[in-house]
């Protein structure tokens, strides 16, 4: 039974995504989860887009202990020298080369000819393979690629040194039974693709990313390229955790096996949601808060005499647990520690003291404390703490039915000086947040206000998600309290916060596809 690797692109696709954007101590809390999970391959950014993708890249290459590290590359020698010093102390070197190789890409956007893109890519492979391990190189948009360029420029690649050959349907046009034939006639066809690793990387903007990469695996792909959540440019990337799973179920179809820590999906999804701010749809295959959920008495009934009539997947297999409340503000660090360990994460101690603090406030309004409780205190951005940036210290809201709601505020200023500030709004929320901006000094433009629970129960946490604009620039900032408003202002400064923190080299580069 052939071995199908993952790749995953939730660090460099992944946060594509428009309005998205991680930060170094974020990113290299998702590479440690998916570690965990196991993917054989994580694609940790573009070290030569920005000082800050450089620096997160080497972070996360060092840091990572299971998983191989790559990072995308044009084919600019000075992209793959940069990528080389990002990634050389990594224990496989591993780099991803790419160049588009459809007509119109060539015409429109390279304005290069075929010849000039062979040439181009056989010069960089020639040069990477210098340097790197494994050498992966990307035909983007390969799916509306002509097939006679496509072979020709896979064979010149091949004789060049390389490993890995991605064949992305980069625009999510093409159907399971074109990128089937596709694989099946680049395998059969194209000399020396026996000795190299075939990729596959849908994108899902007809709804169909997991149906192809499925598909593409029929046809030989023995690498599958996607994103937790499905998260990515425009509609999404193929969802990593629907792939793992129906290669898991349907192995007598598929006849392919994995590496992957299946009992770790449910965490790993729900880390990249609350840190990217992206709400999982109740909905979703696998990770979806209704997956395995059954609303009709003809299926309850079932589950309840036999799981399967209704259960091709049990709730264990992707490690989702029945949420038992264990702690309360009577528990210990050592309990607390233990929990957190088996949450699957391990903090420095002074950021297990900070999360157990936060536990202890919590706990003394809350009876008892479930495991989302706690993962969203260890997910918690604490950026004010840690930083000379503004730190809301008081917040009271004056609200009623007859009344003008007026919030004030209290906030430790950028320069460690204190101020209050007051004002009203039409809502509660909207008085906090007219407030916040009467501190801060300049217009903050309100892009989105999601909120939800983190648990169940009157008591349970709230969690806030914001997407702002200030100062020209946009961002996601996060906030979770045990009261609506104060999670709610939380999340203004954080995303205000985040802002003023990212020097004008970490800006993100325009959004490159692969």
């Amino acid at each position: 039974m052939r071995r199908i690797d993952f790749f995953d692109t939730t660090l460099r696709d992944g946060e594509q995504q428009p309005g998205l954007n991680l930060n170094r101590d974020e990113k290299l809390k998702i590479a440690k989860q998916l570690d965990r999970l196991g993917v054989d391959i994580i694609e940790a950014g573009f070290p030569a887009s920005n000082d800050g993708d450089f620096h997160s890249v080497q972070q996360i290459a060092n840091a990572v202990k299971n998983s191989s590290v790559t990072g995308l590359s044009r084919l600019a020698k000075s992209d793959i020298d940069t990528a080389w010093e990002a990634l050389k102390d990594s224990p496989i070197p591993r780099i991803h080369l790419f160049i588009a190789t459809s007509a119109v890409h060539m015409d429109h956007k390279l304005m290069m000819t075929p010849e000039e893109v062979i040439r181009d890519s056989v010069e960089a492979v020639r040069y990477a393979k210098e340097r790197f391990s494994v050498v992966q190189w990307s035909a983007e948009d390969a799916c509306r690629t002509d097939w006679a360029f496509l072979t020709k420029i896979m064979e010149e690649v091949i004789k060049a040194g390389v490993d890995v050959i991605n064949l992305p349907d980069t625009v999510g046009y093409t159907t399971p039974q074109e990128i089937r034939a596709m694989f099946k006639y680049v395998k059969e066809n194209v000399k020396g693709a026996e000795d190299i690793t075939l990729s596959t990387h849908c994108h899902d903007d007809l709804g169909m990313a997991v149906a192809n990469s499925l598909a593409a695996v029929e046809g030989g792909a023995d690498q599958v390229e996607c994103t937790i959540n499905g998260i990515g440019e425009r509609a999404g990337n193929a969802s990593l955790e629907e792939i793992a799973v129906a290669l898991h179920i349907r192995q007598d179809h598929y006849e392919a096996k994995q590496s992957l820590s299946l009992q770790e999906i449910k965490r790993t999804s729900s880390l990249v949601s609350k840190l990217t701010g992206n709400v999982v749809p109740g909905n979703k295959a696998i990770v979806g808060s209704n997956a395995f959920a059954h609303e009709a008495g003809i299926h309850q009934d079932g589950v309840l005499k036999e799981s399967t009539t209704y259960e091709i997947i049990t709730p264990e297999l992707v490690g989702v647990d029945t949420n038992k409340l264990v702690l309360g503000k009577l528990s210990g660090k050592h309990a607390f520690k233990n929990k957190v360990l088996e949450l699957g994460f391990d903090p420095p101690e002074d950021e297990l003291k900070r999360v157990f603090k936060s536990f202890k406030q919590l706990a003394n309004k809350k009876k008892d404390i479930s495991d989302d409780d706690i993962f969203a205190l260890l997910v918690a951005d604490k950026f004010e703490e840690e930083t000379k940036a503004y730190e809301m210290l008081a917040l009271q809201v004056n609200v009623g039915t007859h009344n003008i709601p007026t919030a004030t505020i209290t906030m430790k200023m950028p320069d460690g000086q204190e101020t209050r500030e007051a004002a009203t709004g039409s809502g509660s929320v909207e008085a906090v947040y007219n407030t916040l901006e009467r501190i801060v000094g300049s217009p903050i433009q309100l892009d989105d206000y999601r909120i939800q629970s983190v648990s169940s129960g009157e008591d349970a946490l709230a969690e806030v998600v914001v997407h702002v604009t200030y100062a020209g620039q946009t961002s996601i900032g996060r906030g979770t309290a045990h009261d609506v408003l104060e999670a709610s202002a939380h999340a203004y400064v954080n995303a205000v916060n985040r802002i003023l923190a990212e020097a004008p080299s970490e800006q993100p580069e325009p959004s490159l596809h692969s």
